[in-house]
């Protein structure tokens, strides 16, 4: 199981970590780190001009994958922790969306071991979060947005679950943009 731990993820034996995750939560964290894992995969021995480098038709590049998947998990595991940390998407202007088309990006400045370090990070507080909970079920409503029924409410297990499909989704898209560039998969 080592080789799916992210990088810079403390081990179960480093009394750093916090409280273990055991039972379900050991089990969904599992199967989170080993897409994120894939995910990572993608960008072995990439130059910071390739994982900016657009491989298909659309926006997508492999560094902007990583940088808009941490980001995305900073954001719910922010909302289990604050329902009132999400914005009202409903209310988002031209601005609004030309920054989150940015989170797609490797802008000037960045680098790929940059945005590679904070998603470990990222999923090292992700990881205490969730072995810390006091509930999986506890629920809180879903701000406003045109995706998302209104009044619907997640549990934090369903938060979880999204974060899971969100990375293993774009886990397939850096896969697809990596083969593109030089042919290398990550499974295969």
């Amino acid at each position: 199981m080592s080789e799916i731990r992210a990088v810079n993820e403390p081990t179960p034996q480093d009394p750093a970590a916090g409280p273990a995750a055991t039972g379900e939560r050991a089990d969904l964290l599992a199967v989170l780190a080993k897409h994120r894992h894939f995910l990572r995969f993608t960008t072995r021995d990439l130059t910071d001009e390739q994982a900016g480098l657009r491989t298909t038709a659309g926006e997508l590049c492999l560094g902007g994958l990583i940088k808009h998947v941490a980001e995305a998990e900073r954001g719910w595991v922010d909302f289990i922790l604050d329902p009132s940390s999400k914005p009202d998407a409903s209310a988002m202007t031209e601005a609004d969306f030309a920054r989150r088309a940015e989170e797609f990006r490797i802008l000037p400045g960045e680098t790929l071991a940059g945005l590679l370090a904070d998603y470990a990070e990222v999923a090292r507080r992700t990881d205490e979060v969730v072995a810390a909970l006091p509930d999986l079920d506890a629920d809180s409503p879903l701000p406003k947005a045109p995706w998302f029924e209104p009044g619907a409410r997640w549990s934090a297990r369903r938060v979880l679950l999204h974060i899971i499909a969100e990375t293993a989704q774009h886990a397939g898209h850096a896969d697809i943009l990596r083969e593109s560039l030089d042919g290398a998969k990550t499974m295969g």
